[in-house]
């Protein structure tokens, strides 16, 4: 098994149920609008939440499905906290449910381990940690030991599914009780930190500087409906919004570690304009796949 050869990795945001949404950017990347199949020169990194809110959350898992079946080395699949709602006992409540066979798609992906937990990526000698909500700086040390490589730190939080299934979906202030006066955890797991109030402020508290750089989904700093951003002073500071791609970037002060998020916000209808963030001259680390 080996890394990716380099070419094109696109880390495509939080999908939500909206199958015709996946499929419109997947041809934008240069998927055949016939067959379906990607280009040999790209390689899909998926961060997680394929359903729910949207129209069509059996149909998205459905096509997912079929790259991970017909073109493996080039769809690398992430977990999300609303995957996990059908892998682990529920821990929040949610008006839909999506259908038996996606269901049983979802736990066989995990349970094979074509479904996992982060990714790193090489663009250039930079590394990139792709995991569904970000890597805390508390549970970068708390739970990880402070890997110095985005490669190490994948490849940990993959082992985590195994013997450290709680650990992993450690939660932030998203699952606090409601009225409590602050929730946030500087500590909350990759499937849960909220980047305004727990992924970004950690690493500014943190006294050593980020080794690595990171993309997530989940949440965003930048309510774009609105055009403001729901942060502290100090973190919106921080952050350049891309509105045509619905990315945002903090840049953090001690390093210049970047950290993007690409959530483009789907709720019951499509958020547009909206794109995959495309990391050109990249090759996956981890996990490990053969072409």
């Amino acid at each position: 098994m080996t890394a990716t050869a380099g070419g094109r990795v696109a880390v495509i945001g939080d999908v939500g149920g909206h199958r015709d949404e996946l499929t419109a950017e997947l041809r934008r990347l240069g998927a055949d609008p016939d067959s379906g199949r990607l280009p040999a020169d790209l390689t899909v990194v998926q961060v997680g939440d394929l359903v729910h809110r949207g129209p069509d959350s059996d149909g998205v898992v459905a096509l997912v499905d079929a790259y991970l079946g017909e073109q493996p080395a080039q769809w690398v699949q992430l977990v999300g906290n609303h995957e996990a709602q059908y892998l682990r006992p529920p821990v929040f409540d949610w008006p839909e449910r999506i259908g038996d066979g996606a269901i049983d798609i979802l736990r066989a992906w995990w349970a094979e381990h074509r479904m996992v937990v982060a990714a790193a990526i090489d663009v250039a000698g930079e590394q990139l940690l792709v995991t569904h909500a970000g890597l805390t700086a508390g549970y970068w040390r708390a739970a990880l030991d402070a890997p110095s490589s985005a490669v190490d730190a994948a490849r940990a939080l993959n082992s985590f599914p195994d013997a450290h299934g709680d650990v992993l979906f450690a939660p932030g202030h998203m699952l606090s009780p409601r009225g409590a006066a602050t929730g946030a955890n500087l500590a909350a797991g990759p499937v849960w930190a909220a980047a305004a109030t727990e992924l970004v402020p950690s690493w500014l508290a943190e006294p050593q500087r980020a080794p690595f750089g990171q993309v997530h989904g989940h949440s965003a700093i930048a309510d774009r409906r609105r055009r403001e951003l729901r942060a502290a002073r100090d973190v919106a500071a921080l952050v350049s919004v891309d509105e045509q791609a619905a990315h945002e970037t903090v840049v953090l002060p001690q390093g210049g570690a970047r950290i993007v998020g690409v959530d483009p916000g789907h709720g019951r209808r499509a958020h547009r304009p909206w794109r995959a963030l495309v990391l050109a001259d990249a090759r996956i680390l981890e996990p490990r796949v053969s072409r």
